[in-house]
C-alpha cells in the first residue's frame, strides 16, 4: 500500500524533472470510471455550485448542459478518474481528454509526439482540503507517462487557486494570459515502476470500491430484514 500512499514517480530523487507533489492527508483510493458511473458523475457535476463549475469548465454551465456533457463523455477514447466515498458518492473526478498536438498551438513546440493529453478536475465542497484533487493528479500523470504521452497539458483561470497550487506543486510550466492561463508539465517516460505502481493502484482501488458496494449492500438487506424498526 505504500504506492498508493507516495508513489515512487513523483519522487524528486528518482526524477529530478518533476517536482514533488504535496502527499494528502490520508489513503485516497482513485478509481478508473466506466460507463456504468455515468449517473454518479451527474450527481457530481450537478451538486457543483455556480464559483465550482466555472472553475471546472470555464465558464457557469446550466443543470441541462453539464446533463449534455455527461452523455457524451467517451470513456473509450479518454480517461476518467474518481474517488468515492462510503457511500459510492464521487468526492472528486479527473478527466484526461486525448488530443493531436496540433490542436493546441501553444504545445506544437513544447513536445515531438502526435499526442498531448489535456486534463480537468473537479472536488465536491466536502472533500476540500484531503488531498483528493492532488491524488486525482498523480493518477493522471502516471497514466500519462504509461500512455506514452510526455505532456500533460491544463487549460483554467488565473482565479483557480486550487489548480494553480496543484500545478506548480507538480512543477507545471505555466502561462497567464488575459485571465486565464495554460499549465504544463513534462513527464519522463515509462519504466517497469511506472507500470507496476499503476496496475497497484487500480487494483486497490477496485478493491475498496468493492468492499464500500458489499457493506452497503449488507446494510441495505439488514434494514430490509422483516420486523427491523425503520429510522
Amino acid at each position: 500500500m505504500a504506492a498508493i500512499d507516495s508513489p515512487p514517480e513523483f519522487s524528486g530523487k528518482q526524477h529530478p524533472e518533476l517536482s514533488p507533489v504535496t502527499t494528502p492527508k490520508a489513503n485516497i483510493f482513485v478509481k478508473e470510471l466506466s460507463r456504468r458511473a455515468r449517473k454518479r458523475l451527474l450527481v457530481h457535476f450537478l451538486a457543483l455550485d455556480e464559483r465550482d463549475r466555472l472553475l471546472r469548465f470555464g465558464t457557469k454551465l446550466s443543470d441541462e448542459l453539464i446533463q449534455r456533457y455527461v452523455e457524451n463523455l467517451d470513456f473509450s477514447r479518454d480517461k476518467i478518474f474518481g474517488v468515492y466515498d462510503r457511500k459510492l458518492r464521487l468526492l472528486g473526478v479527473g478527466h484526461l481528454a486525448f488530443a493531436p498536438r496540433d490542436t493546441v498551438p501553444n504545445m506544437k513546440a513544447v513536445t515531438t509526439k502526435e499526442r498531448i493529453a489535456e486534463y480537468g478536475v473537479s472536488v465536491s465542497s466536502a472533500a476540500r482540503g484531503m488531498g483528493v484533487g492532488t491524488r486525482l493528479f498523480q493518477r493522471a500523470a502516471i497514466h500519462c507517462r504509461n500512455a506514452d504521452i510526455d505532456t500533460l497539458y491544463m487549460h483554467c483561470l488565473s482565479s483557480n487557486k486550487v489548480m494553480m497550487h496543484i500545478a506548480k506543486k507538480a512543477g507545471m510550466t505555466i502561462h497567464r494570459d488575459y485571465g486565464e492561463a495554460d499549465a504544463y508539465l513534462k513527464l519522463p517516460p515509462a519504466n517497469p515502476a511506472s507500470v507496476i505502481a499503476e496496475a497497484m493502484q487500480e487494483q486497490a482501488a477496485t478493491l475498496d470500491y468493492t468492499l464500500k458496494a458489499n457493506v452497503r449492500a449488507a446494510l441495505k438487506w439488514f434494514n430490509n430484514l422483516p420486523g427491523k424498526k425503520r429510522h
